[in-house]
């Protein structure tokens, strides 16, 4: 499949704005179909769901619809599909539903790799019912999340395994399908946050072996709306805090409030938006995603080799994180120069990054560069180019001392 970015691109109308934005890691643009989606869904008239009357009808049809979506991009259930603010909101919701039935001597297993959303939602939840956590240690200089240790970590008291997809600024892709496999053999749950890995490549839960998998849709061209995917039927066995009439059906028991209809109209059009990258116009809106996201993910591979080697060949700067598996994404700090002051300077070249520990607590702290202000990440996504990677190198030369 070819992938033509200049085409990608010209969907997004911010990027005509003659910034670089490597700050996709922390949210992305948004494709002019999303941004029409959200419009027309406005424009259309809509009222809350379940009513008589065609608005209600409208925002019952976008919630199916979204739920659909999501499934198709992460290979999971639409009943299974539960919608929400962002991703560390669902995730609180869940741990503290879960937690309801620890109590002292069951166990947690969580990694210091995760992003903290995937941390302390489990933490302060075992805190609560009096469990003990365990942590899965970061292997470094390399930023491995090595799978074995699993092996000593989880027992028959385990009762969830928290573990990231791919981190958040070393990229880092942990071996998930062996991980869940442990904690399933020992008759754990695993939460897994996807929220940094599904942009950058096809996702299929099912092979993760994942029993939730979170995901965030701003990450990957939608608007600001997080998403859980599980089993119907675990859903099921799961009894969350609600109000008294709020429906009590899966998924839809874990859903707070009114939800914002137009902007899930959005995530639709978003992963109807990633089905059309690459040149995939056959087969299902599945197996279109899953030809379209191999493609960007090549694409991103291709200049994220250029940019860690153009890094790494620099005597002023340094990298963090060397996977054998990772996504495109640059974590690096300069010499002489804080992590904020390298983000200013490139600022003023019109390149967006972001600086600082990207709430990637745990993993910052064991390279102790956390007090410092953390690092630079430079995080590349499917509508970057070449001519992106080659600005930030030749501003990140411009440091040298």
């Amino acid at each position: 499949m070819t992938f033509d970015v200049s085409k990608v691109r010209a969907a997004y109308p911010a990027l005509a704005d003659g910034y670089a934005y490597l700050d996709g890691a922390a949210g992305t643009q948004l494709p002019d179909a999303v941004i029409d989606a959200i419009s027309a869904a406005y424009r259309a008239g809509l009222g809350n769901g379940g009513g008589a009357f065609p608005a209600s009808s409208r925002s019952d049809a976008i919630i199916a619809e979204c739920r659909a979506a999501v499934a198709d991009l992460t290979g999971g259930a639409a009943a299974g599909v539960i919608l929400g603010p962002n991703m560390t909101t669902l995730t609180f919701r869940l741990a503290n539903a879960l937690a309801a039935s620890w109590g002292p001597g069951d166990e947690v297993v969580v990694s210091r790799l995760d992003h903290d959303a995937n941390v302390r939602p489990w933490v302060c939840a075992a805190a609560r019912a009096g469990a003990a956590v365990r942590w899965a240690e970061v292997e470094l200089p390399a930023g491995e999340l090595p799978a074995a240790q699993f092996g000593d970590l989880v027992s028959e008291r385990t009762r969830l395994v928290a573990v990231t997809a791919a981190s958040n600024v070393l990229g880092t892709r942990p071996d998930v399908a062996a991980i869940t496999a442990i904690a399933r053999a020992a008759g754990a749950l695993s939460y897994v946050d996807g929220v940094h890995a599904t942009p950058h490549g096809p996702t299929d839960v099912r092979a993760l072996g994942a029993d939730f998998y979170a995901t965030s849709a701003y990450k990957w061209s939608g608007p600001h709306i997080g998403a859980v995917v599980a089993d119907p039927a675990l859903l099921e066995s799961i009894r969350p805090d609600k109000l008294a009439p709020s429906p009590d059906i899966v998924p839809g028991r874990f859903e707070q409030g009114t939800p914002p209809y137009a902007d899930l109209a959005g995530v639709t059009a978003a992963v109807d938006h990633l089905a059309s990258l690459g040149d995939a116009a056959s087969g299902t809106r599945r197996e279109r995603l899953l030809a379209a996201m191999a493609a960007a993910q090549q694409h991103e591979a291709q200049l994220a080799a250029v940019l860690l080697r153009g890094l790494a060949a620099m005597p002023h700067v340094t990298t963090y994180g060397q996977a054998r598996d990772r996504t495109a994404t640059a974590y690096f700090n300069v010499a002489g120069r804080t992590p904020r002051q390298v983000a200013e300077h490139l600022a003023a070249r019109r390149i967006n990054v972001w600086d600082g520990d990207n709430y990637a607590w745990e993993v910052t702290g064991a390279l102790g560069i956390r007090d410092t202000g953390s690092a630079v990440r430079a995080g590349l996504v499917h509508y970057n180019d070449a001519d992106d990677v080659a600005r930030l190198l030749a501003a990140v030369a411009e440091l040298a001392d």
